[in-house]
């Protein structure tokens, strides 16, 4: 048994496998125990060492041959298996009171198979490839059968797809600096490949206007997964760049490009999120501005501070699925997402106006929430470079916040007093209730994870060293 087969190719084949289930509680429920043990296998297994049960020896080899090319997971990213597949558990437990086991089951194992693969695979220049056939497998993810694509999505897969050719070119630039490190005008030129590509992946800005328009068009739940995933293992991909190439980790230039990046996703995502009159579109400009949040991490890890990188993962994962999942209880009620529709739907949704509520506070980095001790780690971490950044940065805070307060006060705001009820189903009360608890423990005890952010910078060797 080696680690890619058991953390790329079984969960792909248990995807498809899942399609021939019946029910979407069994397919959710199938789902979420395979993920959590693979996340506990990823933890209590050690990779490449030889482990006795009994009379039987077990060894985990790190790599395999897959179509001639080297697929390695060695053991320093077992912890960050453990994260990906651990959230992913949470994801999949709660698609069924999402209703969309059926859809995002299958296709998200796959989906999280191939962005696995992806960071995985060597030589890393066919890694482009690996993400562009996993946008292409999340179609039938955002899109029912029978529903024709939108322009979100139209838009989501074009922008995309263009970011492929930059990063295969900065790959066969790359390995001309390799051997020429000398050669200036092929530095600038493979850092502006690389750099526009990754701006395509990441929907930098302006590029990010497909991600409040797939929100208002596609289901909340799995549209959030694939904006948790997606950007998740891009940053990971983007940081075994600034590891490997000495001169792009140290270079002014990439991280000032970097911060500021960062601070427009930022910036920009939650203040037209304070200005939004549509639920799904402020989660979409949300996850735009948490993608600035991830920016600004990744300038401060090239700069020596690579665990302020991971801290952000998992309390983002846990508010976006909490966020997501609560929109798609009222999106299944047949109601708008529109703020006139949603108005006093806090008195008879109070689990799901729960989890709207805190998830948007905990990513304005409210106190005792689980958005908040990354967001003061980092703030603080900004604060070495100049005091106009800490300034922005609050400023993108206020933006949220104001956003998360508006939709408070509309879902609270009740015309006819009508009286105080609870229409969700066991089901989504028991998660929203499991999920909005984690962003409060997560909140109050940041250290209760903090040895998997404390190894999971040990993938790197150069970062922080």
């Amino acid at each position: 048994m080696s680690a890619p087969v058991l953390w790329i190719i079984l969960p792909m084949l248990f995807g498809g496998f899942t399609l021939t289930l019946g029910r979407q509680r069994t397919m959710a429920f199938a789902g979420g125990i395979a993920s959590v043990a693979l996340a506990v296998v990823a933890l209590i297994l050690p990779i490449d060492e030889a482990m006795r049960i009994g009379p039987l020896s077990i060894k985990i080899a790190s790599s395999a041959s897959f179509l001639g090319r080297s697929l390695v997971l060695p053991a320093a990213e077992a912890p960050l298996l453990a994260v990906i597949f651990g959230l992913c558990a949470l994801w999949f437990f709660a698609a069924d009171a999402a209703g969309v086991a059926r859809r995002l089951i299958p296709f998200g194992l796959i989906v999280t198979s191939l962005l696995v693969a992806s960071i995985a695979v060597q030589p890393f220049l066919f890694a482009s490839i690996l993400i562009e056939i996993a946008i292409l497998v999340t179609v039938p993810l955002l899109c029912p059968p029978g529903q024709p694509p939108g322009r979100g999505v139209m838009r989501f897969l074009i922008y995309e797809t263009l970011g492929m050719p930059f990063i295969l070119l900065a790959g066969w630039l790359l390995a001309g600096v390799e051997t020429s490190p000398g050669d200036l005008s092929l530095t600038v030129q493979s850092t502006v490949m690389l750099g526009l590509g990754f701006a395509f992946l990441l929907a930098i800005f302006p590029l990010s206007i497909w991600i409040p328009q797939l929100m208002e068009e596609c289901d909340p739940y799995p549209t959030a997964f694939l904006l948790w995933l997606l950007p998740t293992i891009v940053i990971i991909f983007a940081m075994g760049f600034l590891d490997r190439y000495a001169w792009l980790r140290t270079s002014p230039e990439v991280l000032a490009g970097l911060r500021g990046m960062g601070l427009i996703m930022l910036v920009t995502g939650a203040v037209w999120a304070a200005f939004q009159e549509h639920f799904g579109r402020i989660l979409g400009y949300g996850s735009i501005a948490e993608i600035g949040f991830l920016l600004l991490a990744l300038s401060v890890a090239a700069g020596g501070s690579d665990n302020l990188v991971f801290v952000l993962l998992i309390p983002r994962g846990v508010a976006l699925a909490v966020w997501s999942l609560a929109l798609s209880v009222f999106r299944a009620q047949g109601t708008s997402l529109e703020f006139t529709s949603m108005e006093g739907l806090g008195r008879v949704y109070p689990w799901a106006s729960a989890g709207v509520g805190l998830a948007g506070l905990s990513t304005a980095g409210f106190p005792l929430l689980a958005g908040f001790p990354p967001r003061l780690a980092l703030w603080e971490g900004l604060g070495h470079e100049s005091p106009a950044i800490m300034i922005w940065f609050l400023v993108g805070l206020l933006g949220l916040m104001i956003a998360a307060v508006r939709q408070i006060a509309a879902l609270v705001r009740s015309r006819d007093e009508s009286p105080w009820a609870a229409r969700e189903t066991i089901a989504q009360r028991a998660i929203l209730g499991a999920g909005v608890f984690g962003l409060v423990i997560l909140g109050i005890f940041p250290q209760a994870l903090g040895f998997l952010s404390d190894q999971l910078p040990l993938m790197f060797l150069h970062l922080s060293r």
